[in-house]
């Protein structure tokens, strides 16, 4: 795969029509040419914080850098010379996670978001002629409306007058400097402030199905540059949201807790729009230069691409698409775009080049010799991806079909996290092209094994035995499904009805308490009994970590004392459980709503990027690269940050940009430049200065390491052990033990009868 060319052209080319005939153009497709990124290496270290980093952006013009850190302070630096110009100390009580320049103010007004829950606004003119350790600067304008940690700024291109901030709280505000400095007014309550444009403190959701009901915590948001009329927003549910600003309702106040305004469409891959996992959230949603795609990054998760509007190529999908997709009697409508029809001419479209289709060909057979060898899956995956996602349209079904299910087959081998789904997809399109192929059947059966679907499985492993009765391979599979069926029925008998009393999860509490909690933090206890959205518990937890990025890198390590408080909302308010679900008293208030939703669709994946790794951090952006956006970076748990090309999901770069963590990733607007930051208290600049282009260099932390492919599976481990499995009860006994002895815990049986 290293001498497989990309797909920006030879740069030697652009350089010379750039010579020829100058263009805007060439400009954008030299700023980071695939050449350019593989000579990507550490340029310089921006000292000048004292804690984590957790925020970094660039001005307009790129001339600026400003930066956000633990230390309460935001940082100015100038590009050219890579120093610190001003130091400003905000007046912030919690660690900085966003900030920014607001547009067209010459850059002189700066706003931050913080933990302590405010936004502040500053004027950096108020540091002209001051010494040099003179840095306390007093807010202009100072926002206090929201109730939990600020995660997100977003201000509009050309707009010097608007800010947007996105919290925890579950709401977006909508700040306008020209209409006030101050939020709340003074003897105001923090629910009188009329700044909400988004209140979806009810609108998370557990699964597409599922009407909206629980606290959104909203932990990302982005304007698009080329519509600044559509707003994108992310948070602790698996759904990324598009809005269109001017079909939303006047700003209000936050005293009533109100539903969730329409939006014009959810992102989610469909693979995890089921899945009902409250660990399951987003901690960056971007949208691309052109703001014709948009970008998630999930926590314990992957990174995905998807199409902002419908059209050819966006792939939309139901709830009934989703409970449909594994059955037999159904072949997925959009999974993937089918190729277009052109005469063929020896076996190949002849849109397709010579060259190009004889190196299709011989990345196929690539592939299909590393599966049978079972050496370098990781590669021929690749191999796979450059045909399919490059070229699937260039090449004649047959070898379409070949490639899709041999991709299925390594995919399977490899078994990373969610690569069992991937293999069902392009299995599903292979039975589109080919309804009567045994290996998509065969290798169907398989990821469906593999995802404990063993009803499923046979269907599919009984379907390729009538295609192929006397394979060895299928009749062997058919016997292993029944096995797995017979002891999964063993076990079912083995549990006593009415179920087990089972101690709770962490995640089972946290989202039937999520409601009232934020209810109770929200509005007066008269109001929150009046909520339609209180249920039977309350939980408070505690930490000694320092917010987000205080945390060991390893998320298994905990450091410190976690306190789990567990108690009656109100003493007259028993407590119900019933079913073996745990369900509350008001499961057929529930089950009504369920009834009368009528669940939108939502758009799907159409790229995936993996190899890093987030879980320790709820602030991990992923980036598009460059003023076209070719590529797409991420920062990653084990110090490193990762660069993928666009198109086909290829891995091209994997760097060394911290000691622990790598949170953010800023690309330069014009130049070849990039700056990350993390846990370090120091920012990266990175540039082409490598003399040879390769997919590893070395970084702050010294030598990256040779064997990535080692580094990725580890990364992919550790998404697997920290993200599948809810707390145990032994971590949960604990936990109740420990408040106990504090004398802090609240006699309940957190039990199912």
């Amino acid at each position: 795969m290293e001498n497989l060319s990309f797909h920006d052209g030879n740069i030697f080319n652009l350089l010379h029509s750039r010579s020829t005939e100058p263009s805007h153009d060439v400009d954008q497709r030299m700023q980071l040419h695939s050449s350019l990124v593989r000579r990507l290496s550490q340029e310089q270290e921006l000292e000048g914080h004292q804690g984590c980093v957790n925020a970094i952006s660039w001005n307009s013009t790129g001339s600026l850098l400003v930066s956000g850190s633990d230390d309460l302070r935001v940082n100015i630096w100038d590009y050219s010379s890579r120093k610190l110009v001003h130091s400003v100390e905000t007046g912030h009580t919690a660690n900085i996670f966003c900030t920014k320049f607001v547009p067209e103010t010459s850059d002189e007004l700066v706003v931050s978001g913080a933990g302590d829950a405010e936004v502040r606004l500053f004027n950096l003119a108020g540091l002209r002629g001051r010494a040099d350790d003179d840095n306390a600067l007093t807010p202009s304008a100072m926002y206090q409306c929201h109730t939990r940690r600020v995660k997100k700024l977003a201000v509009e291109p050309g707009n010097p007058n608007v800010v947007w901030s996105a919290s925890e709280d579950g709401t977006l505000r909508q700040h306008d400097f020209r209409e006030s400095t101050s939020c709340p007014p003074a003897g105001s309550a923090h629910q009188d402030c009329r700044s909400v444009l988004l209140d979806l403190r009810s609108g998370a959701k557990r699964a597409l199905a599922d009407p909206p009901k629980q606290t959104l915590s909203l932990k990302s948001c982005d304007i698009s540059a080329t519509r600044p009329h559509l707003l994108l927003v992310g948070g602790s549910d698996a759904f990324a949201r598009l809005y269109d600003r001017r079909m939303l309702p006047p700003l209000t106040s936050c005293r009533k807790r109100m539903p969730p305004p329409p939006c014009v469409n959810y992102f989610c891959p469909m693979h995890l729009s089921e899945r009902g996992r409250t660990n399951l959230h987003l901690t960056h949603v971007t949208f691309s230069p052109n703001g014709e795609e948009v970008l998630l990054s999930y926590s314990g998760e992957h990174v995905y691409l998807m199409n902002v509007n419908n059209g050819v190529g966006t792939m939309q999908y139901t709830p009934g698409d989703v409970a449909n997709f594994f059955s037999l009697s159904n072949i997925l409508h959009d999974v993937e775009s089918p190729p277009q029809v052109s005469t063929t001419q020896n076996g190949f479209h002849r849109n397709g080049s010579a060259a190009m289709l004889k190196k299709c060909t011989e990345l196929v057979e690539l592939a299909k010799s590393s599966l049978e060898e079972g050496t370098d899956i990781f590669y021929a995956i690749e191999a796979a991806n450059e045909v399919l996602d490059a070229h699937s349209n260039d090449i004649e079904s047959a070898l379409r079909h070949e490639c899709l299910c041999t991709r299925a087959a390594l995919l399977l081998k490899r078994k990373w996290k969610n690569d069992a789904h991937m293999a069902a997809r392009d299995c599903q399109n292979a039975r589109r092209i080919d309804a009567s192929s045994f290996k998509a059947y065969y290798y169907m059966s398989e990821a469906l094994q593999q995802l404990g679907k063993c009803k499923e499985a046979l269907d599919f492993a009984t379907a390729a035995q009538q295609l192929k009765p006397s394979d060895a391979d299928i009749v062997a599979k058919v016997e292993s499904i029944k096995r797995d069926l017979q002891a999964a029925g063993a076990e079912k008998k083995e549990e006593p009805e009415g179920g087990t009393g089972r101690v709770l999860s962490l995640s089972d509490i946290l989202y039937r308490s999520e409601a009232n909690s934020d209810s109770s933090h929200d509005m007066s206890r008269s109001e929150g009994d009046q909520s339609d959205y209180d249920e039977e518990l309350e939980v408070d937890i505690q930490t000694s970590m320092s917010d987000d990025e205080g945390g060991d890198p390893d998320s298994n390590a905990m450091r410190g004392s976690l306190n789990l408080r567990i108690h009656r909302v109100s003493d007259d308010k028993p407590i119900e459980n019933s079913g073996d679900n745990g369900s509350s008293g008001t499961a057929s208030s529930s089950q009504n709503d369920r009834t009368s939703y009528q669940p939108e669709g939502a758009i799907d994946m159409k790229r995936r990027y993996i190899g890093h790794c987030n879980i320790g951090t709820d602030i991990k952006q992923a980036s598009f690269l460059g003023q076209r956006g070719e590529y797409i970076a991420c920062g990653s748990d084990d110090g490193r940050w990762f660069i993928w090309e666009k198109q086909t999901g290829r891995l091209m770069k994997v760097l060394v940009g911290d000691e622990a963590v790598v949170n953010c990733i800023q690309c330069h607007p014009f130049d070849s430049v990039v700056a990350t930051s993390g846990i370090d208290n120091t920012i990266k600049m990175w540039s082409p200065i490598a003399s040879v282009p390769s997919i590893v260099a070395g970084g702050s932390a010294g030598p990256a390491t040779a064997n990535v492919v080692e580094a990725m599976e580890s990364n992919q481990q550790k998404l697997s052990r920290n993200r599948e499995n809810p707390l145990s009860v032994e971590l949960l006994q604990r936990f109740r033990m420990q408040e106990f002895a504090e004398g802090n815990f609240h006699p309940f049986e957190c039990t199912q009868s």
